[in-house]
Order: C-alpha cells, then structure tokens, then sequence
C-alpha cells in the first residue's frame, strides 16, 4: 500500500513516470518513520525525497540547508509545483525581519506552512528550537549532509549540533542527504546526527554520460594556454563551468575567455554579494558562456545543460572533484569533465590543508574558558575571547570545536563554551585538540594524494573514482581518455583471488585498521581510520606483512 501511494503522489504532484536509483528506497523508508541517509549522485533528484515523503507524513518539514541562495532555489521549486500540491514553503533565515521571522514560525505550528527552510546557525537559538518543537515537526532533512563530517570535504562546525537538535525536537524522523561520502563520511552522518537504526541507502555514483579527461602539462604557461583552448573548444558544445583554485586565477582567465570572444564572468568569494548573484543570474539565463569560479560557486547550482566542467587545478580531494564535475550533464545529455594538470598545482592543495593551531593558542584558550566560569561566568563566547587574545573570530571557533571534540569544553547552543565534565588541564587538553587537528591535516593530505592517483592514472579513470566511493565498476568504462588511448585496464575479474579482496578490513603495523578500496596494477589503495587513504606497493605489504586480515 505504501508503494503504491508513493508512486501515486511522485506521479500527481511531480509529474514522475519512474524513479532514478535510490530514490523509491529512500521514500519507502522516510514514509516508514525511519531515520535513512541518503547518498545520492548529483542531479538525482535528492529533493523528490523529502517533497514526496513530507507528503505523506504528519506534520511540517524541516530542511537543514547551508546557503541562503540554495534555500531560495528550493523554495522556489516547490513554489511552482503550487500550493494546492505541496502546501506553503517558506524560508527562514537572518534576510528576514523580526515580523517575517515569527511567521514562519507561527505559520508551521499553525499548518499553513508545509516546508520550511534554514541554515544551521538558525537552530543554534534556543527560542527557534522550542518554537519549532511546538510545531511538532514530522521530518528532519539534512541537506549536504556531509558537511557534518569532519571527514568530509566541505566540514561545517555549525552542523555538530545538529543531532542535539534532533533530540530537543523529540527526534523526528531524519533524513539526511548528500551526494557525496565516502564509508567513513557516511559512518560519521549516521553517529553526528544520532540517527537511530537508519536504512542507509547508497545509489550508484556513476554518471555515465560524463566522459573524463585529463590533460598533463610540466609548465604554467603552457598549461595556462591549454585551460583556455579547451574552454574555447568545449563551448562549441555549449555552456560550462571553469574551476580555479585561487581568485586571481579567476580573474586572469575570464579575462583571458573575454579576449578570445567568449561571455565569461569571474565569481569568487572576494566579489561583493550583488556581484556573484549577477553572475550566477547571467549563467542560469544564459547570458555567460562560461563561469569561471572557485568552489564558492556551485552548490545548489542547478543548469541541467551544462556541457562541460574544467578544472584548472585539481580539487581539493576526490569527493569535491566529484561533486564538481557532477554539475554537468544533469540532462543526461553527453557531457565532458577535463582536469588540466601540472604536478606542481598540488602544492596549492597542501598549502591549504596545512596549518594545525599551534598547542600554546589551544591551551590559552582552554584556560580562557575555564578561569570565565570560575569567575561566575555561564560561558565563555567568542567576543570575550576575541577581546582576551587579540585573535579574529574564525581560528578562535576552529579551536574551541577542537577542544569540543577533544573533550575538554561544551558548547551551548549561542556557541559559549565551558569546561566539560571530567575535563583534562588545559594543557592536556590543547595537547589532546592539536593531535585531532594533525589527524584532521593528514587526512586532508591523503585525500589530495587520491587526487593525484587520479590524474596520473593509466587505468579507467571512472573504476579509480568509482572505487573511493567503494563501488567498483567491474569493466572499464569505454568513456575516459585511458579507456580511448587503449591504456585502461580491467581490474581482477576474480576478487576473491587477491590477498587482500576490495571491502575487506586489514590492519596496518602501523596506521591500525583500514578497509581495502582498491587494487590497480602492483598497488593497493587502503582507507586508514586514522591517517586516511594510502597507496601501497602490493608487493613490500607481502614481503614486510606489513597488513594483516582481520574480522570485520
């Protein structure tokens, strides 16, 4: 019966004749009151879920969204399938007033408003969180989900408190959604946001229609030459997206496009805000042949015809590079993702990976803290710790969230922390908070090494970036440029002939415990718990033993 109404309700109010992988799972289960994360590709239609499960349940929806601007372009979708569809939804975030604000809220307790969207700084005000639990909400959607995960790519301290919230709310249903996480980012959604019993529901990662290409060159200049040839060449295709690492590439190469006849924009962080939403504006009305962007430009973009994505340098790890280049081809329709590379434009990546906080900025902060409540303070917030140490605001959160993961402080729900329970000295607990921060550094070190197994690769290149999401693509995918230039090569038809199979656990001398990814040529790739992926030569692990099985 369950199935049924749900394919009757995506059939009326969405107009679906079927469902992409994933998404009837993932309804089944929301429409069943279960907690479900979500994993699905870019373009796969993860708001259907939460419009055709929040239908079925009783009461409001909340969805948990990081960007003002993707909150709008939500709404805005659920506007034009109309109110009599999908009942009001609405927005509520720090644009509105103080009367606008509190209709919202009054407008879910009341009914009126069906879907409700806001960012994760919103749920850090107790008032919201009881005037939301009066409501009595049915769903709790997390979108981007992986932003919860200090794993993952795109880490958002402000979504820690997300499962806390949950249970302030009487835990409601949650369903989180995400199109990119890998097994331990995946593990971490599912521990951060107290997910009770979740179905996890990962769909296939695999996206076709996208060929995927990269281009190797040993200098700037000539590399730079190639980024704006191949742009020039693909836009006899149609529209795309160019990626730059930094902002002054942004700028150099939209006005290199420009000098070579094409409508190009740069967008970047730097640009005031009404400049980056003309942007945008002009790429969705097709007014811009190409954006050229760093990574400030993309979630919640939506153009279906995007033909192309080109990266100037490579991404910060695979799981960006894969959600990057998943822009593209959302029609379906044959699409290209190229990758210029020069060995050196990691070093960009290393550089802005590095950069543990020294264990003296902790441990004054850690004390900070604890003298504020001895002193009779209820907690200690960012502006007294900022007038205390001279330090701006965004290291100052980065180390209390540290020092929170470390044990050693709470924080409150306005972000003013205090000791914790059973807290260590504060020098303890800087040590404590400085070695998590190393873990996190290497970690983002190991991602970027993935990045370059993927551009040095002389196998399929969709197997090798398949396989970091643990999916393994049987034959080689006959739509990469290794596949063409005839270099690509299947992997083990027999898995259960090697040593160590894909999926399996293994221990490490060293690193402790890790699950096989992948086999490619003589080498092993293996996820680490604590130092994330490393490439292994087969051949030393046999000789040394330098991995051992062990029970999964």
């Amino acid at each position: 019966m369950r199935t049924r109404r749900i394919r009757q309700v995506a059939r009326d109010v969405l107009g679906f004749t079927g469902f992409r992988p994933g998404q009837e799972d993932a309804m089944k289960a929301v429409a069943a009151g279960r907690d479900t994360l979500a994993v699905l590709p870019s373009g796969a239609g993860k708001s259907a879920v939460y419009t055709v499960a929040g239908l079925l349940l009783d009461g409001p929806v909340l969805v948990v969204s990081p960007l003002i601007a993707l909150q709008r372009d939500q709404v805005q979708r659920l506007q034009e399938l109309g109110e009599d569809a999908v009942g009001r939804a609405a927005v509520l975030n720090s644009g509105l007033s103080a009367l606008e604000h509190q209709a919202v809220l009054d407008g879910m307790r009341d009914g009126t408003v069906r879907y409700c969207f806001l960012a994760p700084e919103q749920l850090a005000k107790p008032e919201v969180v009881e005037a939301i639990r009066t409501s009595a909400p049915a769903l709790f959607v997390v979108d981007e989900a992986h932003c919860v995960s200090a794993w993952g790519h795109d880490f958002r301290p402000d979504y820690l408190r997300l499962g806390g919230v949950v249970e302030q709310l009487g835990h409601p249903t949650v369903l989180a959604l995400t199109a990119t996480a890998a097994p331990p980012v995946r593990a971490e959604i599912v521990e951060r946001l107290e997910m009770a019993d979740p179905a996890v529901v990962v769909a296939g990662f695999d996206r076709p229609e996208i060929r995927l290409e990269v281009t190797h060159h040993p200098d700037a200049e000539g590399k730079h030459r190639a980024v704006v040839d191949k742009v020039c060449e693909l836009t006899q295709q149609g529209i795309g997206i160019l990626y730059s690492a930094t902002r002054k590439g942004t700028e150099e190469f939209a006005e290199a496009l420009t000098g070579r006849g094409l409508r190009a924009a740069a967008y970047h962080a730097g640009l005031r805000k009404s400049d980056r939403e003309e942007v945008q504006r002009r790429y969705m009305d097709d007014e811009l042949d190409v954006v050229v962007a760093t990574t400030a430009f993309g979630m919640g973009i939506d153009k279906p015809e995007t033909r192309f994505v080109v990266h100037a340098e490579p991404a910060d790890s695979i799981d960006s590079y894969y959600q990057e280049i998943g822009r593209a081809g959302r029609d379906g329709q044959p699409a290209v993702a190229v990758l210029v590379y020069r060995q050196e434009d990691l070093g960009i990546r290393k550089f802005f990976a590095a950069g543990a906080p020294a264990e003296e900025e902790l441990q004054q902060v850690a004390g900070l803290v604890r003298a504020g409540v001895a002193a009779g303070l209820d907690g200690v917030d960012i502006t007294e710790l900022r007038a205390e140490t001279g330090r701006p605001a965004t290291p100052l959160v980065r180390d209390l969230n540290l020092l929170e993961q470390a044990g050693a402080v709470v924080l409150d729900d306005e972000g003013a922390a205090v000791p914790a329970p059973d807290a260590p000295a504060p020098g303890q607990a800087a040590a404590a908070a400085r070695e998590l921060a190393l873990q996190h550094i290497k970690v983002d070190e190991s991602r970027i090494e993935m990045m370059r197994g993927y551009a040095d690769t002389t196998g399929c290149r969709r197997q090798h970036l398949l396989s970091y999401f643990g999916e393994q693509l049987e034959q080689p995918c006959g739509n990469c440029d290794n596949c063409s230039a005839g270099t690509a090569h299947e992997q083990a038809a027999d898995d259960g002939d090697q040593v160590f199979p894909v999926d399996s656990p293994v221990e490490h001398t060293e690193w402790g415990p890790g699950i096989v990814m992948r086999h490619e040529d003589d080498r092993i790739v293996v996820l680490f718990e604590e130092v994330g992926y490393k490439t292994l030569a087969l051949q030393a692990v046999i000789d040394h033993e330098l991995l051992r099985r062990r029970a999964g």
